[in-house]
């Protein structure tokens, strides 16, 4: 069999028998962790390096949103502190030159936990530019509220990743920055113009639309789709994200558990691939959903498969580094504020 186009997860610290048997034989193109599925290093190893013996292929992808801040799975005493996004703006805002440094370190350090571990793809930058009064459910998660800074810190968070041996994906594509609802839960839609969007919740992600993975958001925006959210909305796919923002890397749906999709989990698949999504992502690990969605998922061709191996082939060896030096560096800008970590 060949790869499928799909990206799962699985229910705790280790595989269970059927858990297995089941990635054995749809053979997923890779697999993400969850806080549920993190325990200690040497537990994080052992589960990625299970993943990675249920398929044939030679790289196999394994996913984590470790971002800093509220959302990261990896966390203390096992593994650093890390500030969220919104703190790289705050210090550009002082020292333009700090603030992407710090950009860079941090992600450059998280590539140091997770290469240790066998993860080699985090679900960053976060390229959403938030408006007043949206929901919190991006929040500090972004670098600021100005399209182009959040492209500055975004390339050196990409580039911090990259340097260290780990793929980027930039999300949520074309832009969550306005939702009023969490798509966790609901779906959020945005009634703004087109000519605003392309300048400013758009804009981030045409400037870094060489990058080798994004992430669609779960988004209605009225003025290209007034039905479907751009996960499954062939017009937002086409005309904005290949169209005008021009991304041609691989493009994979948000996580198909969350609530803000309609359908039994066998039509969001199948939404997702006939709307222009390459890869389907599901993340909770619960098998009936799995089973329904890995039944309508087709195998990796075409340009979809042609996208995961030019992604693949930017997945290099970290270049060599001093990680103390880098942790002490780390340390000292962020104490230039004294910031506090929620």
């Amino acid at each position: 069999m060949g790869i499928k186009s799909l990206v799962l997860g699985c229910e705790g610290l280790e595989l269970t028998k059927d858990e297995r048997a089941f990635f054995c034989e749809h053979q997923p193109w890779g697999f993400i962790l969850f806080a549920r599925n993190i325990g200690t290093p040497a537990q994080v190893a052992e589960l990625t390096a299970g993943l990675r013996s249920c398929v044939d292929h030679e790289v196999v992808p394994i996913l984590i949103d470790q971002e800093g801040g509220r959302v990261r799975r990896m966390r203390p005493p096992e593994w650093p502190e890390y500030p969220p996004g919104s703190r790289f703006g705050e210090l550009y805002n002082t020292d333009h030159n700090a603030g992407l440094r710090l950009a860079w370190l941090q992600s450059r350090l998280m590539a140091c936990d997770l290469s240790r571990c066998g993860i080699n793809v985090d679900c960053l930058p976060v390229l959403d530019v938030p408006v007043p009064g949206v929901h919190d459910v991006i929040g500090d998660r972004a670098y600021c509220d100005n399209p182009a800074i959040v492209s500055e810190i975004g390339r050196e968070a990409a580039n911090g990743l990259l340097d260290g041996g780990v793929l980027p994906v930039m999300k949520h594509i074309p832009g969550h920055g306005r939702a009023v609802v969490d798509s966790h839960h609901s779906l959020p839609v945005v009634d703004e113009d087109v000519e605003t969007l392309k300048q400013f919740d758009f804009a981030p992600f045409k400037s870094l639309n060489d990058l080798p993975l994004a992430m669609t958001a779960h988004v209605v925006y009225t003025a290209v789709d007034a039905e479907s959210p751009a996960t499954a909305s062939t017009k937002v796919i086409n005309e904005i994200i290949r169209g005008w923002i021009g991304f041609d890397g691989l493009l994979m749906s948000d996580d198909l558990s969350m609530n803000a999709l309609s359908g039994d989990f066998s039509q969001r698949a199948k939404s997702a691939f006939a709307a222009g999504c390459d890869i389907v992502l599901h993340c909770n690990g619960v098998a009936a959903e799995m089973q329904a969605i890995a039944a309508v998922s087709p195998e990796l061709s075409g340009h979809s498969f042609q996208r995961a191996e030019e992604a693949l082939a930017m997945l290099r060896a970290g270049t060599a580094c001093d990680e103390s030096a880098l942790r002490e560096e780390f340390e000292q800008l962020c104490r230039v504020e004294t910031w506090s970590v929620s």
